[in-house]
């Protein structure tokens, strides 16, 4: 059980980790587009950037932090055991 949450958590954060890599993709482009006069988007960027990208980059820094605190006390908790 424990395997198919950690698992489940890992896919994701994975899958996050590709959406906030396109969503700030998508700034660049609109940012680009914006320099030249051209509306690319980014309006629409703006307009999601509170209830949608931010709350994804929050998530993202917490599970990483979560998961890598995780994973030390796990190894923590594994040395513990074996010197006893």
């Amino acid at each position: 059980m424990n395997d198919r949450l950690s698992n489940a958590i890992t896919l994701f954060l994975t899958a996050n980790t590709f959406f906030v890599l396109a969503s700030f993709t998508w700034f660049l482009i609109a940012l680009l587009g914006r320099s030249f006069n051209l509306s690319w988007g980014l309006d629409l960027w703006y307009s999601l950037w509170q209830p949608l990208f931010s709350p994804a980059i929050g998530l993202l820094m917490g599970g990483a932090i979560v998961s890598g605190l995780g994973r030390w006390i796990g190894t923590q908790w594994q040395a513990f055991k074996q010197k006893q």
